[in-house]
């Protein structure tokens, strides 16, 4: 099986992480990153549609047929944000993107970068784990083939990756001592990109993925 795989958000740490191992990747024949601002990415597997507006895919729908897999790594801070701010751009951007995706492609793998904590019961106190946990729980509603809720907690970098967050020039370190002692809090974005390719190819028997079965599906082989 090759994947035909849509990226979003790959200037941020997250995103160019997944898209470094989908271009290494034999399984994944072709990628198309969609972008608010151009990547400087050029690879031959790559083709690029740059779009300022996520809310209104209407002019570049025709493009995006024909893909079995999206990597959705696009996602804000809830820091200084109010709720209904934090919802617009989390969840509502998330389902607009993914709604018009699963029309064109029925038999699409939709994978979306969560985090560790989100809130599925939608009750909890913190504001950004409940609207997680609303937009992990309306993309299972979609009619893909299947929807899968990727939850990382602390990341460890792939070297040489320009869209590394600053401060883990500071305290990168630390996990090299959580890993050992907390193996459920800790994985490398290497990981979490194998996984997510994985997840497309032979799929998870759980549709939201703590950072322990990230490890263990990252390490399956097609």
């Amino acid at each position: 099986m090759k994947l035909n795989v849509i990226i979003t958000g790959v200037t941020g740490m997250v995103g160019e992480g997944v898209l470094h191992e989908c271009i290494h990747h034999d399984a994944v024949a072709s990628i198309l990153i969609l972008s608010r601002k151009p990547s400087g990415m050029s690879h031959p597997k790559i083709k690029e549609i740059i779009h300022s507006d996520f809310f209104d895919l209407s002019a570049i729908e025709g493009q995006l047929s024909g893909y079995n897999a999206c990597f959705f790594c696009l996602g804000v801070s809830s820091i200084g944000m109010k709720e209904p701010e934090y919802f617009k751009l989390s969840h509502t951007l998330t389902l607009h993107v993914a709604t018009t995706l699963s029309k064109y492609n029925p038999e699409m793998v939709f994978s979306y970068i969560s985090g560790a904590g989100t809130d599925s019961t939608e009750q909890g106190k913190s504001m950004w784990a409940r609207v997680k946990g609303k937009t992990e729980n309306d993309l299972m509603k979609l009619p893909f083939k299947k929807v899968y809720a990727f939850r990382p907690g602390m990341l460890h970098p792939t070297p040489g990756l320009k869209n590394t967050l600053s401060y883990y020039k500071y305290f990168g370190w630390l996990y090299y001592i959580i890993r050992p002692l907390a193996p459920g809090m800790a994985s490398t974005l290497k990981e979490l990109g194998l996984a997510m390719i994985n997840a497309a190819l032979i799929g998870y028997e759980k549709p939201i993925l703590e950072v322990r079965d990230i490890v263990a599906l990252s390490q399956k082989t097609a």
